[in-house]
């Protein structure tokens, strides 16, 4: 698979953030058309415009899925059609949940995601579309060979809510039963997009870093001499914009200085922290991943009704 294996550099992280949150019992398509309850980061993005450092990018065009397994879809989105990787009509007559999930290493291309993975790094997050969930695996702004340039955890968050409004258009999806899920800068790009909006009924972010500068520089092509460049895309700048459930796992011996700066740093009841003994930022995915599958069958409320402990999702 061609999700690489992150090097240390992308593990050690600083946080610093203000905690402020509130309640809220409504659906999640009740809540993103409530367009007045913005968030705090949903602020201070507005009228900001990126200046990126182009690099040298392959235009890779997106690998052919599996007919039975995945077909390959094209969603709108600001740049432009998009490509992604959806679940085909199961063609049962019934309305289905479904995951929107974010891989790591470039999580703006997608490539292979149904070959079979080792037990101890399933980045294919598989367990969900075994157990009967939607999935949907999109590319984003200047992935693969689409449109747009790549701008590092900014414009990409939009492109994620574009193909979360895809697929609640699809005739076998429940539009009010839509998870995000991601790993690594996928987990860092799923968390962001909590910040930003509340339309998924639960986010599930593996291993993201609470600053970018954590990256060292790769998976960004932003001005480096503009703080605010670095604020935008940092998310323990921003939890106290997270206005649905939202849970942060990783395995202990992983990234986990950064899940436990972000957890001292906040009170914000929607989010909760989950280090997990036992795994590392990759062997946590594959059993942590049948847990939620199974909680997500099963919760089918008017509001989300997952919980998620440690001891349930070790190895």
């Amino acid at each position: 698979m061609n999700f690489p294996r992150l090097p240390a550099l992308l593990l050690l992280v600083s946080t610093a953030v203000g905690a402020h949150s509130h309640a809220l019992a409504q659906t999640p398509s009740a809540r993103a058309a409530n367009a007045a309850d913005t968030s705090m980061l949903a602020d201070a993005r507005k009228g900001f415009r990126t200046t990126t450092i182009r690099k040298p990018r392959a235009q890779e065009p997106i690998p052919a899925p599996p007919a039975d397994i995945f077909k390959l879809v094209r969603y709108d989105a600001a740049p432009g059609k998009l490509g992604a990787y959806l679940t085909p009509d199961p063609k049962d007559g019934k309305k289905h949940p479904a995951i929107v999930w974010m891989t790591g290493g470039d999580s703006s291309s997608i490539g292979d995601v149904w070959s079979p993975s080792p037990a101890d790094n399933d980045q294919s997050a598989s367990a969900f579309r075994k157990a009967g969930i939607v999935m949907m695996f999109p590319s984003l702004r200047g992935g693969n060979n689409n449109p747009g340039e790549p701008e590092g955890f900014l414009g990409e968050v939009d492109d994620v809510l574009a193909a979360a409004a895809y697929l609640a258009k699809q005739p076998y999806v429940d539009p009010d039963r839509i998870y995000l899920g991601g790993h690594s800068t996928g987990g860092t790009l799923a968390l962001l997009t909590a910040e930003i909006s509340p339309r998924f009924r639960a986010v599930f972010a593996f291993g993201p870093v609470g600053e970018i500068g954590g990256y060292g520089g790769r998976f960004t092509s932003f001005n480096p001499a503009d703080p605010r460049e670095a604020l935008l895309r940092s998310p323990a700048r921003w939890l106290a914009s997270v206005r649905s459930p939202v849970f942060v796992i990783e395995g202990a011996a992983g990234n986990i200085d950064s899940l436990l700066a972000m957890r001292s740093a906040t009170s914000n009841p929607h989010i909760r922290f989950v280090p997990v003994k036992g795994a590392n930022h990759f062997s946590v995915l594959a059993p942590a991943n049948r847990v939620i599958a199974q909680k997500i069958l099963h919760d089918s409320g008017a509001v989300t009704n997952i919980t998620l402990s440690a001891p349930e999702m070790t190895p």
